[in-house]
């Protein structure tokens, strides 16, 4: 199994002390993060794109160049790219561009994304937006193939023999779909026979395996070997520590925090008690041991070779945000990465795929 450390790069105030940082210095924090992902031998690090509150993910390109600057090896993925809000011309370019500053270690995660503000703010409704993100990712797989291309669509001015450049590093690069419950996503990554990539973050896992086992369909319906069908899958949060007791204990404040934020919006949230969230839900809150059981769990119903975690300190202190991060990569990866075969990343096959463990493990 490989692990990704994604941020949203949510912008509010602390849950415990209500603190708000800077905005600089919560981008910074971001790529702190990823350089810290690096070191301890994370797979991939993952920027969302929002682009309304509390959310300052509205560049993923721009944060990910930064990014692709302090790190050598980690692989950069979007998480998602929101195809339905952008001009596939303009996206291509952006991460065409990322594509050669990473030496090619980006992989992109799309999506129709979510958000009424953002919607409104670039002018997509309801009825057009699953339309427009089918057509923008066609055109956008196309400008990465082809140098030049002849097109017309809905959404955008007509192209006539347009060359984009530069001409991407990857040629192709793998897309993910990224998908909540939305089988339109599925439909998308199947007819092209790309990987899936399933939220399961809010709800427990059954309306994800429904989704999972539909895409699995419909990769076969569409004349794909099964064998090659490959399926990623999220997590709602992250604290490990030596027991459960503590984990839960040290957790419990910021769930109750993110439980009065639900109910200052309105929303009844699915898991009431971190307990149940724990026992029902994709956050994982306990000892190494616990959270190796429990991601075997989830494994035998979406068969995911791939998932992420927060890699936001999410309330935690610092310290025990690099302890849990740690403790994750020494106690908990080796064992999923033994258990759990994952195939290599395009492109990187001799290099990841001998890698012995994190740096972190390396020194130890």
């Amino acid at each position: 199994m490989k692990f990704l450390a994604i941020t949203l790069i949510v912008h509010g105030p602390h849950p415990i002390t209500g603190e708000l940082k800077p905005t600089n210095a919560r981008l910074r924090e971001v790529v702190d993060n990823a350089v810290l992902a690096e070191e301890l031998g994370f797979d991939g690090f993952g920027v969302g794109e929002r682009h309304e509150r509390p959310f300052i993910s509205s560049s993923p390109p721009v944060v990910l160049s930064h990014i692709a600057a302090r790190t050598s090896e980690i692989r950069l993925f979007t998480a998602v790219t929101t195809l339905s809000l952008l001009d596939p011309v303009r996206a291509f370019e952006d991460y065409s561009t990322l594509d050669h500053l990473s030496d090619g270690r980006l992989e992109l995660i799309i999506g129709k994304g979510n958000g009424a503000a953002q919607a409104k703010l670039f002018h997509v409704t309801p009825e057009d937006q699953w339309a427009r993100n089918r057509e923008g990712y066609e055109l956008f797989r196309r400008l990465w193939r082809e140098d030049k291309v002849t097109w017309s669509g809905s959404f955008r001015p007509p192209l006539d023999e347009a060359e984009t450049l530069p001409r991407p590093l990857q040629r192709p690069i793998r897309v993910w779909h990224g998908s909540a419950t939305s089988r339109e996503s599925v439909e998308l990554a199947a007819l092209y026979g790309d990987p899936l990539f399933s939220a399961n973050v809010t709800n427990p896992v059954e309306p994800y395996a429904e989704l999972v086992r539909h895409y699995r369909e419909r990769w076969e319906f569409h004349g794909h070997d099964p064998a090659d069908a490959l399926v990623g899958a999220g997590s709602a949060g992250l604290y490990v520590a030596r027991n459960s007791q503590e984990a839960v204990e040290t957790y419990r404040p910021i769930f109750n925090a993110r439980l009065a934020l639900f109910e200052k919006a309105g929303v009844d949230p699915v898991f009431h008690t971190i307990e149940d969230a724990v026992e029902r839900g994709s956050i994982l809150v306990g000892s190494p041991q616990q959270i190796v059981d429990k991601v075997h769990r989830y494994h035998e119903r979406l068969g995911h070779e791939v998932m992420h975690l927060s890699a936001d300190a999410d309330g935690l202190t610092d310290r025990q945000h690099r302890a849990s991060l740690e403790l994750f990569q020494s106690d908990v990866a080796p064992a999923l990465r033994r258990d759990i075969p994952s195939r290599p990343f395009p492109g990187h096959e001799n290099r990841h795929e001998n890698r012995s463990g994190s740096r972190h493990e390396r020194r130890s």
